[in-house]
């Protein structure tokens, strides 16, 4: 049902390209028959009115070889003659015709000329002429209509094929911008149009993105791995220095670092998509507080019943002390961690996020603005993986009243225990 719907709805669509070429081919098709039926009809209507004056001509020949014959040669209806006809004969003294449509579904084509001096006129009916001229307008309006109801769906079945391989390349580039790097076009042999072009230039890109992805990939990986030889040695040299202000300064730049690798190391797992969740039913209340028990920093906790969620714990807590020490090292206090459901917010009372990240989420090594303080910027981007890998959404926004809000929405729905 869904699926019709969405079909009948890019049907209806009158911004779709179908509908736009369809258009342009009505448009093309009626000024086509617009200068047509304009030159049939003024073709039409100069023979019409020189058969009228033909006709005209002949019958004003023949009541002057009447009067020449001894017939009455007086003036025929002289108040129904135009004015301006009779002005032109005594003028020039010449014979001479004039169509006269001047009463409404009475039109006349007259011929007049001097005899004997005075004026000899005829008056011919062009009502038959002129209705079938009216007719014949109206068959080219008609016939123009019948051909638009054939031209105009013929011309969006037609544009339909171009339409679906440009959905088909918008589809394409809509997985690759979310993160699926292996999506393709792929490009017909026979093609070789605009369209091919544009598939071939997206497929490429992906190509290229994908290469330099996966060797920012390796070569954080790399680093990490080859980082934990000489850490694990710098660590144990710490542990045996004698004790001072020199050596408890040594051995927080060595756990600062110990933090740093185990997060590259994490993030590159996530990046090759290594990571699987291990799903249990777990309390949200009593992970959510151990969580935040664990990181050793002040959060008020708020809990709305007794919910029970289906998700990988171990994820949720890594998820959960990211988002708390990030907004004690990036925030101001207090920090508050509440749950609803299956839904976990995280806010604190800083300066907010920045618009960057907002934005375009998080990015590794960016901490955005320099008022949410120092760090390398891993935090939130671990947390972002892991809802991932977990199926989980991780939202993030300013709260009105100041502060960065984080919003964990687990998949399933609210359930309570007991």
């Amino acid at each position: 049902m869904g699926a019709l719907v969405r079909a009948a709805r890019e049907l209806l669509n009158w911004r779709s390209l179908r509908w736009k070429i369809a258009a342009l081919v009505a448009a093309a098709s009626c000024a086509v028959a617009l200068s047509v039926g304009l030159l049939v009809h003024r073709s039409t209507f100069d023979r019409t009115m020189s058969v009228g004056q033909e006709r005209a001509f002949l019958a004003l020949q023949t009541v002057i070889a009447q009067c020449g014959r001894g017939g009455d040669c007086a003036l025929a209806n002289p108040d129904n003659i135009p004015p301006s006809l009779l002005q032109q004969v005594r003028d020039r003294k010449q014979p001479a015709v004039r169509y006269d449509d001047s009463r409404p579904g009475i039109p006349w084509m007259w011929a007049a000329a001097p005899v004997d001096g005075d004026v000899v006129a005829v008056q011919t009916d062009m009502g038959a002429d002129m209705r079938a001229l009216d007719a014949l307008d109206r068959n080219i309006v008609e016939a123009a209509l019948a051909a638009l109801a054939v031209v105009v769906p013929l011309a969006a079945l037609a544009a339909e094929p171009i339409n679906r391989r440009l959905r088909r390349v918008a589809r394409t580039a809509g997985r690759i911008a979310d993160g699926d790097l292996d999506a393709r076009i792929g490009t017909g042999r026979r093609a070789r149009d605009e369209i091919t072009g544009i598939s071939s230039a997206v497929d490429s890109m992906a190509g290229a993105l994908q290469g330099r992805l996966l060797a920012e990939q390796r070569f954080t990986a790399d680093v990490a791995h080859e980082l934990r030889t000489p850490l694990m040695g710098l660590t144990t040299a710490s542990e045996l220095l004698p004790e001072g202000e020199a050596t408890d300064l040594v051995r927080d730049r060595v756990r600062v670092l110990r933090t740093l690798v185990e997060s590259l190391l994490e993030i590159s797992r996530l990046d090759a998509g290594a990571e699987r969740a291990e799903r249990a039913v777990v309390p949200l209340s009593r992970v959510v507080e151990d969580s935040v028990h664990r990181t050793g920093l002040r959060a008020r906790l708020s809990v709305t019943g007794d919910p029970v969620a289906q998700t990988d714990p171990r994820r949720l807590d890594r998820i959960i002390a990211n988002l708390v020490v990030n907004a004690h090292r990036h925030g101001g206090l207090p920090v508050e961690v509440s749950v609803d459901g299956t839904t976990i917010t995280v806010r604190d009372h800083g300066p907010g996020f920045p618009r960057e990240l907002l934005a375009e989420g998080p990015q590794r090594f960016r901490t955005g603005a320099a008022e949410r303080g120092q760090g390398h910027g891993l935090g939130l981007t671990i947390a972002l993986g892991q809802a991932q890998v977990i199926g989980a959404e991780l939202i993030f926004g300013n709260a009105p009243d100041g502060g960065a809000v984080a919003v964990l929405r687990l998949p399933g729905g609210t359930r309570s225990e007991g």
